[in-house]
């Protein structure tokens, strides 16, 4: 029941980033009637603060926890927070000419700030529920899998709700939906999972602004960081590409949703299997493996032509279970190695290892997009060039994406980061704390 209520959050919090990052853009260009070079300025200033505000707040986060003997607090106040940005952000009201951008700019200010400050003492506190090696990967496993399911409802509500009436009635429809689940899941997470004993241990911790850096003095650390970019980025420039892949390559763009929902379906039924593997290979092991299934799902992606849907639906499948590796074991890791450093004099403590976890999360996402749709425009791809799809974007869809996996597994290999789980305690009953 502790790993169910620590869950709850987990949905409405993926609820959230899906429909502010693919139809806030849409929506004020189209409904508020401004400019795409004004909408995109304000996204991109937006976007560059959310970043870098994330170390920042994983180290007052952990001050606060301490403090507080807990993260209930922070969380409370990020749903407050994050409530109030996505409700003014799809019920935008009527305004002066000017004023749309000053607006859009705010919500998002507050509902970045909400989203970081929830997503970072979540995912901390996931870190402090179980001293148990294998437990944070049932951990991690089951919060991913309630934030998929998360995914595909943000992915189909709007549409559901919006009907005949447009995209805006279904946006705003949306967010009073969300705000409920939020709300409730917060609940169920806040009091339902106890103050960590780790967090209550560190009460008499000092914390100066220098810690703030600190988790990148942990040598695992920085080879789990280093392995968590490039096969983030390997995993976001398909991500990126697959709405032209589907269109140009295949020809099918009518199936957009439906190999959408295919690979996220398979990433959620993919995780027992990942806490499994954990346990027979290891942390380590068991996402090398699910690297090497990554690589072989889009060499196979690179193999296909037009018409080839149902093959494309396999990849899709088995590229969703690798993701799901992805999802479940490198946080599990982060947990063994943020508990190798508890919070106290040191002023290091989970959420100060997640901040830095969370800015390079974001980064994935614009390295891979800065990276990808540039270099394609350099090779003289355009958006409905069939042709050109054929060998450019099969090629940067496909390929690259395995030659940085493929990278990303090296290091992995190379690196120390599953010994920093050696020798944490392992309660024979199976049960948490």
């Amino acid at each position: 029941m502790l790993l169910a209520r620590y869950a709850a959050l987990a949905l409405p919090l993926a609820m959230a980033a899906l429909p502010v990052y693919v139809y806030v853009p849409k929506l004020y260009a189209d409904e508020g009637g401004m400019g795409l070079a004004v909408v995109g300025t304000v996204l991109l200033i937006t976007r560059a603060f959310d970043a870098i505000q994330d170390p920042v707040i994983g180290w007052w986060s952990d001050r606060a926890a301490v403090r507080a003997g807990g993260r209930s607090g922070a969380l409370v106040a990020s749903v407050a927070l994050l409530g109030v940005g996505v409700l003014g952000l799809f019920h935008p009201p009527g305004w002066p000419a000017g004023a749309g951008a000053a607006w859009l700019a705010t919500c998002l200010v507050v509902t970045y700030l909400g989203f970081s400050i929830g997503t970072i003492n979540y995912f901390a506190m996931g870190a402090e529920i179980s001293d148990d090696y294998h437990q944070r990967t049932r951990v991690t496993a089951t919060r991913s899998a309630a934030g998929v399911a998360g995914v595909l409802l943000a992915a189909v509500l709007p549409e559901v709700f919006g009907g005949d009436r447009g995209l805006a009635h279904g946006l705003a429809t949306f967010s009073l939906v969300f705000t409920g689940a939020l709300v409730a899941g917060a609940f169920l997470t806040t009091f339902g999972v106890p103050p960590s004993a780790r967090v209550q241990a560190a009460a008499r911790g000092t914390f100066s602004w220098r810690a703030i850096g600190r988790p990148l003095a942990n040598r695992h650390f920085r080879w789990l960081l280093a392995t968590f970019v490039a096969s983030g980025v390997a995993s976001a420039i398909p991500a990126t590409l697959i709405l032209f892949y589907v269109q140009d390559l295949l020809g099918r763009a009518d199936l957009n949703g439906v190999f959408l929902c295919t690979y996220f379906a398979f990433a959620a039924l993919g995780m027992p299997l990942w806490v499994r593997a954990s346990r027979r290979l290891g942390k380590k092991g068991a996402w090398l493996l699910g690297m090497a299934m990554s690589i072989g799902a889009f060499v196979w992606a690179f193999l296909l032509g037009p018409g080839d849907v149902g093959a494309f639906a396999v990849v899709c499948a088995l590229s969703g279970i690798a993701y799901g590796a992805e999802l479940a074991i490198p946080p599990s890791l982060l947990a063994d190695v943020a508990a190798t450093t508890r919070s106290g004099p040191d002023g290091t403590g989970d959420a100060s290892y997640f901040g830095f976890w969370q800015l390079a999360e974001k980064a994935n996402l614009a390295l891979a997009a800065g990276f990808a749709l540039p270099v394609l425009a350099l090779a003289g791809y355009r958006p409905g060039d069939a042709q050109a799809a054929m060998g450019d974007l099969s090629a940067m869809y496909a390929l690259v994406p395995c030659l940085i996996k493929s990278g990303a597994l090296a290091v992995l290999w190379l690196s120390p980061v599953d010994s920093a789980g050696a020798g944490q305690p392992r309660p024979s009953n199976g049960e948490f704390r």
